[in-house]
């Protein structure tokens, strides 16, 4: 079973799963699989569609967001926002090792307007250096709409 980290009560991060791990990711309480990895990023990692097609079967909802080595854009932001929005319960984020995952959540969470150092605290707890994107990170909370986010991003 992957390492699962817990980043806050919605959301956790782990590196490549596989379609065996969806049973004990159900059990632990998991509702939604969000996959930050593009398919054949490394030979014998398991598809997007066979990690989809075991999550659906399980019962829980699986969103692909993929990130490659061009990094994160504003529709990957918005995507991970909406599918962390539409789970109603914990989520885990999935990519080669964790760190993607980590950092899509806190960038997409401080475009909602979630405080930057929190996000860096939670990150830290989960053993994820953040730090070194701390000013993209006060760029898009300033930039955001508001201080608050429903479902603490």
């Amino acid at each position: 079973m992957a390492d699962i980290r817990t980043i806050n009560d919605r959301v956790s991060v782990a590196p490549q799963i596989t379609p065996e791990d969806i049973a004990v990711i159900k059990a632990a309480g998991f509702v939604a699989i969000v996959n930050n990895r593009p398919d054949e990023e490394e030979p014998g990692q398991p598809s997007g569609e066979t990690i989809r097609a075991a999550a659906e079967e399980a019962g829980l909802a699986y969103a692909a967001i993929p990130v490659t080595h061009a990094g994160f854009s504003h529709p990957q932001l918005d995507a991970m926002a909406a599918a962390l929005a539409a789970a109603d319960g914990p989520v885990l984020a999935y990519c080669r090792s964790g760190t993607r995952s980590c950092n899509l959540w806190a960038l997409a969470a401080a475009k909602a307007g979630r405080n930057p150092e929190l996000l860096v605290m939670q990150a830290r707890a989960a053993g994820y250096d953040i730090g070194g994107m701390r000013p993209t990170l006060d760029a898009l909370a300033g930039a955001a709409p508001s201080a608050e986010t429903p479902h603490d991003a």
